[in-house]
């Protein structure tokens, strides 16, 4: 599976089966964890058969079963949008490994004797990981043309990359971004007020989608 196929068929997955995640695969993902980590300043880390974090009232009521895997999305204060941006590679990463996954907020139960959370930096959610009991459900589709804007004919990849900014995972489906073709190769991506927070990293997000989709050497970042 490609990323951009991984694009199409991933979506929120909210119970899991009482399955070990392979050997194999968990070296695939420590290896993506640490790169991205390498390249976005980040300290994300995989949490492994620990099922407490999803075991509180505030998760019950979000409906997770089996969580005992997840991301502790760690980094310092003020990395929102990498946060965004590089959990979304790693999840896609999942993804084309055959695991399933969920963006939480901090409704978890913390468990910090799992993960490390340094000086200067803090703990900004957790990503779900594990084989799902089912493949989730796509949200309805809004229409594109609410999230950017650009003068004349839109080029064939800001399209492919508006298609799969439309399909990113955002806090509570709230989609508060937008994107501008300022020219021929030039893209702007911006946050929109949010009363539910998450904005910077919905933005972080969005933009790998959109990134992956219409492909790092057709454009560039404003």
């Amino acid at each position: 599976m490609t990323f951009q196929e991984a694009i199409v068929a991933r979506h929120s997955v909210r119970q899991y089966q009482e399955k070990a995640i392979d050997t194999a695969v968990v070296g695939r993902l420590n290896d993506e964890i640490a790169l991205c980590n390498r390249e976005g300043g980040l300290h994300i880390q995989l949490v492994l058969n620990e099922p407490q974090a999803f075991n509180g009232g505030m998760v019950k009521y979000g409906n997770f079963r089996g969580v005992h895997n997840y991301l502790a999305m760690v980094g310092p204060k003020g990395a929102d949008e990498a946060i965004g941006y590089y959990g979304e590679r790693i999840v896609l990463t999942a993804q084309t490994l055959g695991l399933n996954s969920c963006w939480v907020g901090l409704s978890v139960g913390k468990q910090p004797d799992r993960y490390t959370v340094a000086a200067g930096e803090k703990l900004y959610c957790v990503i779900a990981l594990g084989y799902g009991a089912n493949q989730g459900v796509q949200h309805p589709m809004r229409p594109m043309e609410r999230y950017y804007k650009a003068s004349g004919e839109l080029p064939d990849w800001f399209r492919r990359g508006m298609e799969a900014a439309m399909l990113a995972p955002t806090a509570v489906h709230q989609q508060k971004f937008e994107f501008e073709l300022v020219d021929a190769h030039t893209v702007a991506a911006r946050a929109r007020f949010s009363l539910v927070g998450w904005a910077k990293i919905d933005l972080g997000i969005v933009k790998c989608n959109f990134e992956l989709a219409a492909g790092k050497e057709n454009f560039a970042w404003q």
